[in-house]
């Protein structure tokens, strides 16, 4: 039986946000980024007949010796053969709910095998020979002045028809 709530049940991303940057001494609430224009497009022809790509926020390995505060600061955009995929992804350094889950399995954030079998059953037309990956930056001018820019080259470059940036 569906039982009706006046009010929201689940957390709330946003809300938590803002208390949690409160509580560290910021005086100015995150704004969260808006666009007039949805900067998404229809595609032009049945998916079908599209190439797909991915998008993760992981990185492929951490580099020995490397600190965390190096590889924040580096916050590299790559691109990277579906052929020469990592065993495993670096994702000790992100933020997620690691009790309700983990990243030992890709397919669960990066799925390259789920894509392959789209192809073969024929609901995508074919999948790009790279995925792509841009690591986490909470700046909205670097993401969108710097990183999105260097996916959009890679997706020509690519010829990739759709983009999927599954959840971590």
């Amino acid at each position: 039986m569906i039982q009706r709530r006046p009010h929201r049940s689940f957390l709330s991303y946003i809300d938590l946000s803002r208390e949690y940057y409160a509580a560290h001494g910021y005086t100015k609430p995150y704004k969260w980024i808006s666009h007039q224009n949805v900067p998404f497009t229809k595609l032009e022809k049945p998916l079908s007949e599209c190439r797909v790509a991915l998008l993760t926020t992981t990185d492929l390995e951490k580099l020995p010796g490397e600190s965390a505060q190096e590889r924040h600061l580096s916050r590299k955009v790559y691109a990277q053969p579906v052929d020469d995929a990592p065993e495993h992804f670096y994702t000790q350094d992100l933020q997620w709910d690691q009790e309700s889950t983990h990243t030992n399995d890709n397919d669960s954030f990066m799925p390259l095998n789920r894509l392959a079998e789209c192809v073969a059953n024929g609901k995508i037309g074919s999948a790009s020979p790279r995925f792509y990956g841009v690591m986490t930056d909470y700046s909205q001018g670097k993401t969108s002045k710097k990183s999105a820019p260097q996916v959009l080259e890679f997706c020509k470059e690519d010829g990739v028809d759709a983009l999927i940036l599954p959840a971590l």
